[in-house]
């Protein structure tokens, strides 16, 4: 496992690699990080997937090599001005996915994207973009639409967990990507996990009043889920 420094439009961005202890080239899973910036919670998820499923992880990064938020304001304003301009985000991730898949040990026609929070709604992105990923999974992602794709047509299979509690994502916003992934042609699916809010996954994530509590439940389900569905990809 190592840090990786690359560059995108020649910005330089930090990202994480890990893969299995295996002599054979493995599929491939990007991680798009929450709010704060890529750290340790997409190190940690990184790990899992290497120990648990036997892929290789890079943790992309779209702020910028030493940029991390720390606090709702200073989150807010990494975040929102990619939120406002998708072209821009799309353009990094496009980046990341590049430079993962030069990484050693990697089968490159076997990729996926994950993410979580802000991170759910940049893999949905690459979905809408149609970078070259077989599927992606939202975990507790955002679900605006990106105004530079208004109609896209989405070729990568979609899983979306969602908490059904979180009040950055309400139901009229899961009916409204539910329309937009069948408007898409997507081959898609949406988990709902009941009494679960914002950042489900994430441990030690307990904000009440800001609707962000880990739910270790949703946690173990939702992985499972998306266990079987990289199974399915690859």
């Amino acid at each position: 496992m190592s840090a990786v420094d690359y560059e995108v439009d020649g910005k330089t961005y930090e990202g994480f690699f890990v893969r299995p202890a295996s002599q054979s080239k493995v599929p491939l899973i990007v991680i798009a990080h929450a709010w704060g910036g890529l750290g340790d919670n997409e190190r940690q998820k990184a790990k899992l997937i290497a120990d648990k499923l036997g892929y290789a992880a890079f943790a992309m990064d779209v702020y910028g090599k030493g940029k991390r938020g720390e606090g709702v304001e200073q989150c807010q304003a990494l975040m929102n001005p990619l939120v406002g301009d998708r072209t821009e985000l799309q353009k990094r991730l496009a980046g990341g996915l590049a430079v993962a898949k030069t990484q050693d040990g990697v089968d490159s026609s076997k990729a996926a994207a994950i993410g979580y929070c802000f991170g759910g709604l940049s893999v949905l992105d690459m979905a809408r973009a149609g970078h070259d990923v077989l599927g992606v999974c939202s975990f507790h992602g955002l679900f605006r639409p990106a105004e530079n794709y208004p109609s896209p047509k989405i070729k990568a299979k979609v899983l979306i967990e969602h908490g059904w509690q979180d009040p950055m994502a309400t139901p009229q916003d899961v009916l409204s990507i539910a329309k937009e992934m069948d408007a898409a042609g997507a081959d898609w699916q949406l988990h709902a996990h009941g009494q679960a809010t914002h950042a489900f996954t994430t441990h030690g994530a307990n904000d009440a009043a800001m609707g962000t509590v880990y739910d270790a439940n949703a946690d173990r389900r939702s992985f499972a889920s998306l266990t079987d569905f990289l199974a399915e990809l690859f």
